[in-house]
């Protein structure tokens, strides 16, 4: 079987759920070292509050690397020159409206002309079409896509899709980067590399996992925890997250509209809506999103910034990204009242937004 899902919109709820079982769940609040005792090994970290740029020590029995494409910089936390163990690959995504993919299921292309893979698949009201898988030699918080990988993709999607994408077409352009397990062989090519999970124990003690993906998360938590209890000499307990419902859990998911991705949580989140009329409306003609959602996305999910809302609560940058700079400075304004920031925090959010949505725009 294959099918889609919300990247985000889990990573999310898997939070929730983690905060629900009497785990803490903090964001923008970065890693800048470890504690360590006189044998080297580490016993916690040395993190750094990014709002108020206060540092904290937080004691621990065993530190997990688990952050991705960023496993290096990590690693040489601990041990500086260490070699790498992971190697970034990049792939590329265009959105398009959805009548160039006039369907509910999607397009899938094992072998294009030259042996690469195209799918096109349906999501959020529009289309998603890619992908890429190409080597980078460095990991950014923002990759941005090749001209050869825009190429690629516009091209060979001319083939299946309903009409020939221009240019003009692309509502959105992004590029993600796969922490893939470097080969052994330098020269192997990123799609030859496996996309299986290897857990590494540093001389230090630090627990960390590489490689995996989205579809196997939850065996790769698994297996680096049981490590880690192991290492940390925590009593042996059965795992219990194969069939735990996450965060809003729902038997029989109703499509009515775009807020089904809440699943239980969409009655307390219609009541914001009851409670003021005004959040009922919509943020941009263009897309579906209501300004309850940003005050939901404040309250409940975290959301700290103007690029939390629009690319990570909401998709609205992925889905359209001319549309969601248009939608930033009233997303900048239901923030600033409901966490009480000044107007000059407000400029702030929509200026760094804009700046960094404008690379999703296709020239």
């Amino acid at each position: 079987h294959d099918g889609q899902f919300d990247d985000s919109r889990l990573a999310i709820n898997l939070a929730q759920t983690l905060v629900e079982n009497g785990g803490a769940a903090i964001n923008y609040c970065g890693v800048t070292g470890f504690i360590k005792n006189e044998k080297e090994e580490i016993y916690g970290v040395v993190c750094k509050d990014e709002e108020t740029k206060k540092a904290y020590k937080v004691k621990a029995k065993v530190v997990i690397n688990a952050t991705g494409v960023f496993t290096d910089d990590i690693l040489n936390m601990d041990e500086p020159g260490k070699k790498r163990s992971v190697v970034p690959s990049q792939g590329v995504h265009i959105v398009l409206d959805s009548s160039f993919l006039q369907s509910d299921s999607a397009i899938m292309i094992p072998r294009t002309d030259d042996g690469r893979v195209l799918f096109a698949v349906p999501w959020h009201g529009k289309v998603v079409v890619g992908t890429t898988d190409h080597l980078v030699n460095e990991a950014s918080i923002e990759p941005r896509a090749l001209e050869e990988e825009i190429d690629f993709i516009m091209k060979t999607a001319t083939k299946y899709l309903e009409k020939a994408p221009t240019r003009k077409d692309v509502k959105s352009i992004f590029a993600g980067l796969r922490p893939l397990a470097a080969p052994a062989d330098e020269g192997e090519k990123t799609k030859e590399i496996s996309r299986s999970h290897k857990i590494l124990v540093s001389l230090s003690g630090l627990v960390t996992i590489i490689g995996g993906k989205w579809t196997t998360y939850r065996a790769m938590a698994e297996d680096v925890i049981n490590k880690a209890a192991l290492l940390g000499g925590l009593d042996e307990k059965k795992c219990v997250t194969e069939h735990m419902p996450i965060h809003g859990y729902v038997k029989n998911v109703k499509r009515e509209n775009h807020l089904y991705v809440y699943g239980a949580d969409i009655p307390e989140l219609k009541q914001l809506i009851v409670q003021n009329p005004k959040l009922g409306e919509q943020l941009h003609p263009d897309l579906p999103y209501l300004k309850a959602e940003v005050i939901w996305a404040v309250r409940k999910e975290m959301a700290r910034t103007i690029d939390d809302v629009l690319a990570r609560r909401t998709r609205s940058l992925f889905l359209d990204a001319k549309a969601s700079i248009e939608m930033a400075a009233e997303v900048g304004e239901l923030m600033a009242k409901e966490m009480g920031k000044k107007y000059s925090w407000t400029q702030d959010q929509i200026k760094s937004y804009t700046q960094n949505a404008k690379g999703y725009i296709l020239k």
